[in-house]
């Protein structure tokens, strides 16, 4: 076939065609943003401490009975011990005052053994109060959130060979229906197993869905709006739901009703599927030329131009070229120093930004507001951006929003407790410089590998990606421990990565490398003196 955009270029470069195909495809990332982030209310786990069954105790001592212990150098009961309930018992009913007649260092100690008692000041009930994740089954919470992020990796793995076999239409609606099911199902698990199960798929049906969703915008619409599409458009609607989520979750906290509820938001795209086209580009790759040509027809029909008798014109020769697999990265040194420094780039901003979007909870004041301005610290990162990549330099550019990232959350730790708004400001701050650095990476990573290697590249880095995305979860967890940890983590992978990126060569201005051989000839960092 010959070129499809020369081929569609009566079209024009927008239309009402193109305008309502980019709004309708933008409308499904906004499920993707309700669905993405749900577990930052779901698995949130409210203060709790010992359950102390109904026994004849004093008052004093029902008061006395949970130890104190020492965190972050402030004094706190403890969630996890109780003193012995028998010992305590003995001696209520012998009149001894706790403190007073009772030294309680030297009382014996023992687990919750009757269950842990949960403040309901901000949750009525979530998967940590309905199955006691607390304690020593406190991991259990982070394992949840990288469930889904395994999701995520078997989704993004094969999302790609469904939607160049069944087309990219049928999978984004076979997603969107997958994710409303398991979201759905997820709101009657009977048990921990069960919801990570469930999340599983979610994670998988989510990726899968935004790929796909992706990619059919990249392949319907024209040269302008796609740019558009791509670096502003599916991100900004990803933050539209994302932004709403903690105002739904203020509503409603219960979590079974909660993620029931968020199940049916998928239900709204259902009825877009008599109104968005298949890609013409993937039908033509199927010798599907007719069909092709209908909808590029009714294309013309909405941007009210005439469109010739005769669109595709059949090539006498069709162009061979190689086969190339994940192997050929390894054939070349500069190939394997590049890729090895792309996955290391992938894995430390998304350990960051997801570190920080799981964090929300954990953080003082209104966990909703935190997960609001969360997530409205991205919108401004999008558009600077987008602005931003017209003009300056990607390698300088990836290198400042990563040193901002890294820097801001090293600083947090020595912000006093009392600083409140300070620490909110700067884990805000270090969230604008993983998002912009999460935008950046993608177009920058792309205009480095060569065509014959770009979609094995990116598809490498997606996959690094994911397991930087399954790490942070259990990066957050380290809080429970001390909670500068993760900050200390984060910040120091970021700094370090932001150094490794110096070493990748610079794109802007420069034009797309197609074959390996042009991609050799960058050079890295020494090619800009």
């Amino acid at each position: 076939m010959g070129d499809y955009d020369d081929d569609t270029a009566f079209l024009g470069q927008s239309g009402p065609y193109f305008w309502t195909t980019f709004f309708l495809l933008n409308v499904v990332f906004v499920s993707t943003g309700f669905n993405g982030l749900y577990i930052v209310f779901v698995g949130a786990a409210p203060k709790h401490h010992c359950l102390i069954p109904d026994i004849n105790l004093t008052e004093e001592w029902r008061d006395a009975i949970i130890p104190f212990t020492t965190v972050d150098g402030e004094e706190v009961q403890s969630q996890c011990s109780r003193y012995k309930i028998d010992v305590v018992r003995n001696l209520s009913a012998q009149g001894y005052i706790p403190g007073r007649d009772v030294n309680l260092t030297t009382l014996e100690q023992e687990g919750c053994l009757d269950g842990w008692n949960y403040s309901k000041e901000i949750y009525q009930s979530t998967i940590v109060t309905e199955w006691d994740l607390v304690c020593d089954n406190q991991w259990k919470v982070p394992f949840a959130s990288s469930s889904l992020f395994v999701g995520y990796l078997v989704g993004s793995l094969v999302s790609g060979q469904l939607s160049d076999r069944f087309g990219r239409k049928k999978v984004v609606f076979m997603s969107l229906g997958v994710q409303c099911l398991s979201v759905l199902l997820q709101s009657f698990s009977h048990s921990w197993r069960m919801f990570c199960i469930m999340y599983l798929w979610v994670g998988a049906s989510q990726i899968s869905l935004y790929i796909s969703a992706f990619v059919l915008g990249t392949e319907v619409l024209s040269k302008t709006m796609r740019v558009l599409f791509t670096t502003l458009g599916a991100f900004l609607f990803y933050c539209i739901g994302y932004m709403t989520l903690p105002w739904i979750a203020y509503g409603i906290r219960e979590w079974r009703t909660l993620v029931a509820v968020l199940s049916t938001t998928s239900l709204i795209n259902f009825p877009l599927w008599w109104f968005i086209p298949e890609s013409p580009r993937w039908l033509m790759a199927q010798g599907r030329v007719k069909e092709a040509e209908a909808i590029v027809r009714e294309a013309a029909s909405k941007n009210k131009v005439q469109a010739p008798p005769v669109i595709f014109k059949e090539s006498e020769e069709l162009p061979l070229f190689k086969t190339y697999t994940m192997l050929d990265i390894l054939k070349s040194k500069n190939l394997r120093c590049i890729t090895l420094m792309c996955l290391l780039l992938w894995m430390a901003i998304n350990i960051g930004y997801f570190g920080l979007s799981l964090n929300t909870s954990n953080l003082s004041g209104n966990p909703f507001v935190n997960c609001f301005l969360s997530a409205t610290t991205e919108v401004p990162a999008y558009i600077v951006s987008t602005w931003l990549l017209k003009t300056c330099p990607r390698r300088v550019l990836l290198s400042l929003f990563l040193i901002i990232g890294g820097g801001v959350l090293l600083l947090i730790q020595f912000i006093p407790d009392t600083l409140h708004n300070v620490a909110l400001a700067l884990e805000m701050t270090g969230k604008f410089g993983f998002t912009m650095a999460f935008s950046i990476v993608y177009i920058y990573t792309a205009e480095i590998y060569p065509t014959v290697l770009r979609n094995i590249g990116m598809g490498m880095c997606s996959s690094a990606a994911r397991v930087g995305s399954i790490t942070a979860p259990y990066v957050i967890f380290l809080g429970t421990y001390n909670k500068v940890l993760p900050y200390i983590l984060m910040g120091s992978l970021t700094i370090a990565s932001s150094v490794v990126n110096l070493f990748l060569p610079e794109t802007l201005h420069k034009d797309l490398p197609e074959t390996v051989e042009q991609m050799q000839k960058c050079q890295g960092i020494s090619e800009a003196y």
